[in-house]
């Protein structure tokens, strides 16, 4: 297709139309030359479709880092070839992912979305996941580019960070994924970078395009923050439309006034055609309509997926797997009962199949092993929404709301099944105001509770008295958006059968700190939660030491629910919720049972006080929708674990060298990264008494030996810039397993730039092996690996000196070393 002819022939208003697009998901057509929309649906581990709650169910994958933990070039692509067939079900031709920014700190909300804290293993998965979209013809959009490793003030948060740091680690896996695999659209963070937002940032879009990058460059969902300097930057379409900043009566006041030119305006719009042509929506304009499609093989893929990226971080005394032939009866406790498949916010899907712990075991094990489930610990971030025993006005199931607007007067009432309510105005000048009104008829009399968050200017009253009121903005509407704002909770006292009149009265309200004003500045929402006393009250933890103590086996489930481990909020700390309830529970229960399993389903680290009172750990991630049956399959043995650590395990929170600089300085709005290039095992590396499981660590049910591991040559120069190294792998056990070879490189004497790392991953092979087998595994070394960023040079320079390999199974067991010259310092342009 010749794309300039087709551009010359658009109107300048068609062409301003195609900057934005026409609705939540899909592109702005031009019918009169024949210009389809296209259609975009969230990802990453999963293509939703059009509805955020609830609606058409999807294929649930496991998250970012569950795939990272399996180290595994080949299932990553695999996985994004079945991504891309997801979304093809849902109507859409691009994907909105992967997601790449670093784990800068175990806090991050949105950690479990991203791959790693390593840039080369996040860049290496990503790529292999961007092939396997775009090999079936959708388009990959690699994010959040660049420096969105917090949640917290997202929209408003300036990161400060130091051009080398930006080059070796927070751009590198966007680098390593553009260079290889060429994606075909990229999305801009939300927040700044060292002064300039993302989609204004000249310096970080023209870095993008020196390498390569000729695809299109999106928003992220409001995200545009101007008009005349977004367009020159590079940012070709603002998301979602109607537009905000890029609308035509402001582009064309930019044309008039000179701050844009045409040709800047021919390019972006050349960009959107581009990927059109791509994704074969010239040939295929129409949009299907969403379909649900539980495909088998996809089912198996998850799950295999989901099982391989779990990691065996301890197993005294071989506690697992568990023998079915040994073990009579095993104790299910806390989260047996969950489904703990993805973390919160854009992420999430309305999952297929929902596999917890519980229903794999008893698929696994039918008559042959008694299950005893007790829940041991309550763990729940919000009470949950108040939605039984509700009557509308009507004196049917729910309840009614009424909302008025300045320009929509709504002279009736709306049905709503819970007492929750959230919507938004545009407007300036809208003054926009709400109610919601119910009958409650509680069925069992007690001093039970209530909770009550809001966006602001809200009062809830009971039989005409005030029981909670917040008067003023919520400082973090962005929480109350993820439904994790923080509850008031308060008790009162209901008689069973009586009836109790609710209405809740609730004004406007200013978002002054998220930065949602894109999307609206009028904002109303509330939300009234209930459990009863008992519920609330009840003494779970003597059920679950009993049901323990007289088990052969107890398998202690954790985690982080998608309202713990959510886009939008990040963690306070990285212990498990809530109040230490799961710590107590998992200690109680190893008091009581020396085979004491602890099973852990979040996507970041954890704090782990019991350690050394349980028999085994599993850290499982999020696996998707076959999670039960993925973390049952390794309990048992039917799967060998293999996974590996793609982030470190400190032992505390102050362990980690961003503790004093996450979230920033929100008073100011700045975050600084003044650990530089030290972030993740670079840190530990110098201070591993902080460490609690190390980068890249995972044990088996077997064994492994590395032998015989040799480097050529063993000299590096700008002519030849890689060294091919390789070792002898054996597995020593009994059982068929896989083992995964990392290779670092580091400096090895002081003439080379003396505040580098240690030494820095440079390759990695996973290799599978059948018992007494040895297989030679060949790696290949690049001269990216002994490179760091001159700042002085804008290139990347390698200091002549000496330089060491380390051959190992993680960043800390390295089990040879070997040595290589660079003669003379040399450098080269990324």
């Amino acid at each position: 297709m010749d794309i300039k002819s087709l551009v010359s022939r658009m109107t300048l208003e068609e062409k301003i139309s195609l900057l934005s697009g026409a609705d939540f998901w899909t592109t702005t057509p031009v019918q009169r030359l024949g210009i389809p929309a296209l259609k975009v649906s969230d990802g990453p581990n999963g293509a939703r479709g059009a509805n955020f709650r609830g609606g058409m169910t999807s294929a649930c994958f496991p998250a970012s880092v569950s795939l990272a933990a399996t180290f595994d070039r080949d299932l990553a692509a695999r996985i994004g070839k079945a991504l891309a067939e997801e979304t093809l079900t849902k109507g859409a031709n691009v994907l909105l992912g992967p997601t790449v920014c670093l784990h800068r700190d175990p806090r991050g909300g949105r950690n479990f979305e991203s791959f790693s804290e390593d840039p080369y293993l996040a860049g290496e998965l990503a790529t292999q996941y961007i092939l396997g979209l775009q090999r079936e013809g959708i388009g990959a959009t690699i994010k959040h580019y660049a420096c969105n490793e917090q949640e917290t003030r997202r929209f408003t948060i300036d990161a400060r960070v130091s051009e080398r740091a930006l080059r070796e680690i927070y751009l590198k896996p966007f680098e390593i994924a553009v260079k290889n695999a060429h994606p075909w659209v990229v999305m801009t963070s939300f927040n700044l970078v060292n002064g300039e937002h993302s989609d204004s940032n000249k310096q970080l879009l023209d870095i993008l395009r020196s390498w390569g990058f000729d695809g299109l460059v999106m928003s992220d969902w409001g995200g545009v923050n101007s008009v005349a300097p977004s367009l020159n930057a590079g940012l070709d379409l603002e998301m979602p439309g109607p537009p905000n900043k890029y609308s035509p009566s402001m582009v064309l006041a930019a044309l008039e006034n000179g701050e844009v030119s045409e040709n800047t305006l021919n390019a972006r719009v050349e960009a959107l055609l581009r990927l059109l042509e791509r994704t074969g929506k010239f040939a295929s304009p129409e949009i299907p309509e969403e379909r649900a499609v539980d495909s088998p093989e996809h089912r198996t893929l998850i799950r295999q997926a989901g099982a391989e990226g779990i990691v065996l971080l301890k197993n005294k005394n071989g506690a697992l797997p568990i023998q079915k032939d040994r073990v009579k009866s095993v104790a299910l406790l806390g989260f047996s009962k969950e489904y703990l498949g993805h973390g919160g916010g854009s992420a999430q899907v309305n999952s297929h199949r929902r596999i917890t712990p519980y229903e794999a075991f008893e698929a696994a094990v039918g008559d042959s092993i008694e299950l005893r489930y007790a829940q041991g610990a309550k763990a729940m971030r919000n009470l949950p929404v108040l939605s039984s025993n509700l009557m509308d006005d009507e004196g049917n199931p729910g309840a009614t709301l009424h909302v008025w607007r300045m320009s929509d007067i709504d002279e009736g009432g709306t049905k709503a099944n819970v007492a929750e309510a959230f919507f938004v105005s545009n407007e300036k000048s809208d003054a926009t105001a709400a109610t919601m009104t119910a009958t409650f008829i509680p069925t069992i009399t007690g001093n039970h509770y209530l909770g009550f968050s809001t966006v602001g200017n809200t009062t809830i009253f009971i039989n005409d008295e005030p029981v909670f009121r917040y008067e003023g903005n919520y400082p973090d509407v962005m929480a109350f958006l993820f439904g994790v704002a923080t509850e008031e909770k308060k008790q009162y006292y209901f008689i069973a059968g009586q009836e109790y009149r609710i209405r809740i009265e609730a004004k406007s309200a200013q978002d002054t700190t998220s930065g949602l004003e894109t999307y609206a500045l009028n904002i109303v929402g509330f939300m009234l939660t209930f459990m009863t006393e008992r519920e609330h009250d009840g003494d779970l933890l003597s059920e679950a030491v009993e049901t323990a103590q007289s088990s052969d086996v107890a398998v202690v489930f954790v985690g982080n629910t998608p309202s713990w481990e959510t886009e939008g909020v990040d963690r306070e700390s990285m212990d498990l919720p809530r109040d230490g309830s799961l710590d107590r529970l998992i200690a109680a229960t190893a008091a009581v049972n020396p085979n004491t399993i602890v099973v852990n389903s979040t996507g970041t680290p954890i704090t782990m006080p019991w350690l050394e009172s349980v028999s085994a750990v599993l850290q499982t991630w999020f696996p998707g929708q076959e999670a039960g049956h993925a973390i049952v399959d390794v309990l048992l043995g039917k799967v060998n674990p293999g996974g590996k650590l793609p982030v470190t395990f400190p032992k505390s929170i102050a362990d980690a060298l961003s503790y004093g600089n996450f979230p920033g300085n929100l008073d100011e709005l700045k975050v600084e990264y003044a650990e530089d290039v030290f972030i993740g095992y670079r840190h530990f590396d110098r201070r591993p008494e902080g460490v609690q499981f190390p980068f890249g660590f995972g044990l088996s049910y077997t064994t492994f030996e590395l032998h015989n591991a040799t480097a050529v040559p063993d000299l590096m120069s700008d002519n030849h810039g890689s060294i091919d190294v390789a070792v002898d792998v054996t597995n020593t056990g009994s059982l068929a397993g896989s083992e995964v070879v990392q290779v670092y490189v580091g400096p090895a004497t002081s003439s080379v730039l003396v505040n580098r790392p240690i030494k820095e991953l440079a390759g990695f092979a996973k290799i599978w092996l059948e018992p007494h087998e040895t297989r030679r595994v060949p790696i290949l070394v690049t001269m990216d690996s002994a490179a760091y960023w001159s700042e002085a040079l804008s290139a990347w320079a390698v200091d002549a000196g000496a330089y060491r390999i380390y051959v190992g199974t993680s960043s800390v067991d390295i089990k040879c070393t070997l040595d290589f010259e660079v003669a003379g310092g040399f450098s080269f342009l990324p």
